[in-house]
């Protein structure tokens, strides 16, 4: 505790990272990090973009991404004013909560959900209330329809996390239109597992951001690069709080590593369906030991 800290320092419960061991050889899965490589065309435009000596690194990056975003967009089908990248998906969550999720009406989340909504909701000066899941563990969307009056906005993850369990993507598409006025954000840090991803509602939903990170399911937890998809205003308000920020936030190696890794659509396709098949063999396992397993789709 120090006099010079703000009162806002004061009161924050900071987000405790996942513990990362000094340990060779170990099986870790507190920080669901991909036991697989990347794809090796990451490696390759890495090792171009450090071409001559590493001469491009004295310049500074795109501050707009323009590269990556049109590789998203085209795999999504959609347009690079569509898009939306940024240092991790939890700074782009960081800049959604500023842009998007501040409101005189509370905040809605699940009371059991990333742990990093409360800090965010506490850093931001953002009200917010729980909704409980069900006994399954399992979201409800008419429980936040039924708050509509005093809803602000929305956030969940899709799959949840740390449940693991998916919403249908007819519910979300439900949720968005039940609440019209409210901005809805999906974080979708584990949809290429067994989810179904909320990117195709967006045409018609103004109202729908949906984020993504490929720490998970490509293998770049260590380059740090997340992406919001949503109608342009939106990512327009994102833009607006990133340029007030921070304008540069993807460094080069991250720019062209992402885009590479995006563009290997088989080494994604293989390394996905390796994780989901280890994650079954696992659960299966664990099973015949006594454990009580959820269904999982993260």
């Amino acid at each position: 505790m120090s006099r010079y800290w703000s009162p806002v320092v004061h009161g924050l419960t900071p987000y405790v990272p996942g513990e990362q061991p000094k340990l060779a050889n170990l099986v870790k899965l507190n920080t669901n990090e991909n036991p697989y490589p990347p794809s090796p065309r990451v490696l390759e435009a890495i090792q171009a973009e450090l071409a001559g000596n590493g001469e491009r690194l004295r310049l500074y990056p795109d501050p707009t991404g323009e590269a990556l975003r049109r590789v998203i967009g085209a795999r999504h089908g959609i347009g690079p004013e569509q898009v939306f990248v940024g240092n991790g998906s939890d700074e782009v969550l960081a800049h959604a909560f500023q842009a998007l999720l501040a409101h005189q009406r509370p905040l809605l989340f699940p009371d059991i959900s990333y742990s990093f909504y409360p800090v965010y909701c506490g850093l931001f000066g953002i009200p917010f209330e729980t909704v409980p899941l069900d006994a399954g563990f399992q979201i409800q969307v008419d429980d936040y329809l039924a708050r509509d009056e005093r809803a602000g906005a929305v956030i969940f993850p899709n799959p949840n996390a740390p449940t693991g369990r998916a919403l249908p993507l007819a519910e979300v598409d439900r949720l968005a239109a039940g609440l019209p006025h409210c901005p809805i954000v999906v974080d979708e840090a584990y949809v290429d597992f067994g989810g179904e991803s909320a990117v195709a509602l967006i045409d018609r939903h103004p109202n729908v951001l949906v984020v993504q990170t490929l720490s998970k399911s490509r293998s770049l937890a260590g380059l740090r690069v997340g992406f919001a998809i949503g109608q342009p205003e939106l990512i327009e308000g994102l833009t607006r709080v990133k340029d007030s920020f921070n304008s540069y936030p993807l460094d080069r190696l991250a720019l062209v590593g992402a885009a590479a890794a995006m563009q290997d659509e088989a080494w994604f396709e293989d390394s996905r369906r390796r994780v989901m098949a280890t994650r079954e063999r696992l659960s299966a396992e664990l099973a015949i030991l006594g454990f009580q397993v959820l269904s999982s789709a993260a």
